[in-house]
Parts: structure tokens; C-alpha cells; sequence
């Protein structure tokens, strides 16, 4: 029992180290694979808690200061009346992610309801994790319809 103890607490700790050395210089340009990979994990874990209806895991992907401003109640208010796409999801695909003045940016696709929806993520990376700033939804022409 010890020993499989002994295994999680190092599998949690190389896991929570897993980001430091992929983000530790964040340049200009398009992410590499290893933060593309960070990042998509990072969005589809939020995404899979919020089709669960799993307010407190979903609110812990967000960074830092989003959670200082805006309440689990209010984040859960948000995303209900707003971004019900992401609850309803039925697939999730990844375009372009890039950094820019050290945010980063990941855009989007969401199957919902016979519809695609585009959104834009923006995350922060504050030396130990990943966190998710704020997503919104790209507006094109017309949705569409699949």
C-alpha cells in the first residue's frame, strides 16, 4: 500500500512539473507541440467538467485572477446562460494556438446542437500552471450548420 502511495505522489509532482519547462519562455510565434498539447489538455479538461455540469472542477481550470473576480456563482451564471454550447458539446476540435505578448491564445471549435461554434481562449501561464482568462465566441457570418 505504501509503495502504491508512493507512486501517485510521484506521478502528481512529475505531472504538476510536466508544464514548467514547456512554458518557461513564453515567445512570440505559434506553440510548440508540447504547449499545444498543455493547452488543448488544459481547455478539454474544463470542457468535459462543464458537460458533467461539474461547476467546482470546471471553475478550478480557470487562472488565478479570474477566480479573484468573478465567483464560482457567477462563473457558473456565465457559462449557463452564455455558453451553454460548451455544456451541450458534441465534439471539440483545435484550430491555430499562438502566443502574443506572453498570452496565449487557442481557438476553438465546438459541435453543439447541429451547430459549430468558434471560440477564442486565452490562457496565462503564472509559473506553475496553465489557466484559462476568458473564451469568447468568434462571430463569423453565420454558424454553421451541420
Amino acid at each position: 500500500m505504501k509503495w502504491i502511495v508512493g507512486v501517485l505522489v510521484a506521478l502528481v509532482s512529475l505531472t504538476a512539473c510536466a508544464q514548467t519547462p514547456a512554458f518557461e519562455e513564453l515567445a512570440d510565434g505559434s506553440c510548440n507541440s508540447v504547449e499545444k498539447r498543455l493547452v488543448q489538455e488544459h481547455i478539454s479538461g474544463q470542457i468535459t467538467a462543464l458537460s458533467k455540469e461539474d461547476w467546482k472542477s470546471a471553475y478550478s481550470y480557470a487562472a488565478p485572477g479570474f477566480r479573484k473576480a468573478v465567483s464560482i456563482d457567477q462563473f457558473t451564471f456565465i457559462i449557463g446562460t452564455q455558453y451553454q454550447m460548451l455544456i451541450n458539446n458534441q465534439g471539440v476540435e483545435f484550430g491555430l494556438c499562438d502566443i502574443a505578448n506572453k498570452d496565449i491564445n487557442q481557438v476553438v471549435s465546438v459541435t453543439s446542437e447541429n451547430e459549430i461554434f468558434e471560440l477564442s481562449y486565452s490562457l496565462s501561464f503564472d509559473g506553475q500552471a496553465l489557466g484559462i482568462e476568458s473564451a469568447s465566441t468568434i462571430l463569423t457570418d453565420a454558424q454553421t450548420t451541420i
